[in-house]
């Protein structure tokens, strides 16, 4: 099947986060085009994928597939300029969370083909985990080009549209709420006498088996909570709680109103 062309509007993170797992994948950029306001952002980029086009917005509309990789308060403007340039046979998709489908077929109607995904950063390895939703009547033929292409990025599947935001919150920006907590415990690894390597392979062997431990391995999640006596930093667990609770559900009920 060929392949389609594609049209990047947005050169930031997500753009680049896909771009490197199709590269990672020996996938031809060269179908590949990219429109970002910032001239010095579209040159990194290029430089980094030195097969992609830049190219003006309208001709980066008028590709085949057409990917909104901006934040969510730069999709309503965007949508009223490239409406000229986007036809019945456009497939659109939107990478943010908040503006819904509803909104984003109020801006380009004659779009009908419309997708929406939340990927999430370890997609740039090819280990994502990319919820996705597809507008009713969505051709299937064309749906499976999009999932051969969202193979390459990991694990994708389709969900309803109004779970994308939870996904967002839990799943998306979860690497976050994580990632500078095992950088400490390689760092301290290091003040305690292992090298670089044996600190952080000790962190990332403990990670795989404890995510295991507590999700496939069948024991009650009281007796996982049991396994390890001492818990140097219990006295703080309800304080990290409390801090999810609050930061979290602010930030969903955010994105969902």
């Amino acid at each position: 099947m060929k392949t389609p062309t594609i049209g990047f509007i947005g050169g930031g993170r997500v753009t680049r986060i896909l771009l490197q797992a199709f590269a990672n994948k020996k996938i031809n950029l060269l179908q590949a085009s990219v429109y970002d306001t910032d001239p010095e952002v579209s040159r990194n980029l290029k430089k980094r994928f030195p097969d992609i086009h830049l190219r003006s917005l309208e001709k980066v509309a008028a590709q085949q597939i057409v990917i909104l990789a901006l934040h969510p308060q730069e999709i309503m403007e965007t949508l009223e300029k490239i409406a000229p340039f986007v036809t019945s046979k456009t497939v659109m998709a939107s990478l943010a969370p908040k503006i819904n489908s509803t909104r984003i077929a109020s801006g380009i109607p004659q779009v009908t083909k419309l997708v929406r995904m939340i990927p999430i950063a370890p997609s740039v390895i090819n280990e994502g985990y990319n919820p996705i939703w597809f507008a009713p009547g969505f051709p299937s033929d064309e749906k499976e080009v999009v999932f051969q292409m969202l193979d390459f990025l990991g694990t994708t599947l389709e969900v309803d549209e109004k779970k994308l935001e939870a996904y967002a919150v839990i799943s998306a920006m979860a690497p976050t709420y994580f990632w500078f907590q095992w950088k400490k415990l390689v760092d301290l690894g290091e003040e305690f006498g292992l090298d670089h390597q044996e600190s952080k392979e000790a962190v990332l062997q403990c990670m795989y088996g404890s995510l295991e431990t507590i999700f496939t391995s069948g024991i009650p999640l009281t007796e996982v909570l049991d396994l390890i006596p001492f818990k140097p930093i219990g006295a703080y667990e309800k304080e990290i709680e409390a801090i999810y609770e609050k930061q979290l559900k602010a930030l969903f009920a955010k994105l969902t109103s």
